[in-house]
């Protein structure tokens, strides 16, 4: 019985019909719920692309020995004007916690790949700085995740055409782009 069902799916999803939006839409009215469907379709949905995205971003991460947070902070950190940014410029860009970029500076600082200098201007301040060995992991983990066989390959080369789709709803929830606040074309963070 298990796998007539099974097949069933299978079969469904070669006819490019997702059983799970379809079982959702299906059920929806016949199960009592007011309003449409397409707010928890759409959180669900987003919330399975990331858990799937951050499966898929681990296998390549855990191969060149990076963690997902200081690939995150090494790539910023590559898109600076002069690799570097305040500690504090890093967790607000990045969303994450202080502590949380202080413990992967420490990792990352470890390991070679950022160092930590003083700010030119401001004493108080400690600046993390990416080193050329810290710019070529990054390189070599961008570099594989457009790999046709690695583990983002199942894509297909849609990461422009994800990134544009999740964009305005991204936007749209209060998000800003912190890499380009006026909105000006060609401008990087400058931070140090």
């Amino acid at each position: 019985m298990r796998i007539e069902a099974r097949r069933g799916v299978d079969e469904e999803m070669d006819d490019g019909v997702d059983p799970l939006v379809m079982g959702v839409r299906d059920r929806w009215e016949d199960q009592g719920l007011h309003g449409d469907p397409w707010p928890f379709l759409a959180i669900c949905s987003v919330g399975r692309l990331n858990q799937l995205l951050k499966k898929a971003l681990d296998l390549e991460l855990k191969r060149l020995d990076l963690s997902r947070t200081g690939y995150f902070l090494l790539t910023t950190l590559a898109l600076t004007v002069h690799g570097r940014a305040r500690l504090s410029t890093l967790g607000r860009i990045l969303m994450m916690h202080p502590t949380t970029v202080k413990l992967t500076v420490d990792q990352l600082e470890a390991a070679g790949l950022a160092g930590r200098t003083r700010h030119p201007r401001d004493r108080r301040a400690t600046l993390v700085e990416i080193t050329d060995a810290g710019r070529a992991r990054a390189n070599e983990v961008s570099l594989a995740l457009e790999s046709p066989g690695g583990a983002l390959a199942a894509f297909g080369g849609m990461h422009r055409e994800l990134f544009e789709a999740l964009q305005p709803a991204r936007l749209a929830a209060g998000d800003v782009e912190l890499l380009n606040p006026a909105g000006e074309r060609g401008r990087r963070l400058h931070d140090g």
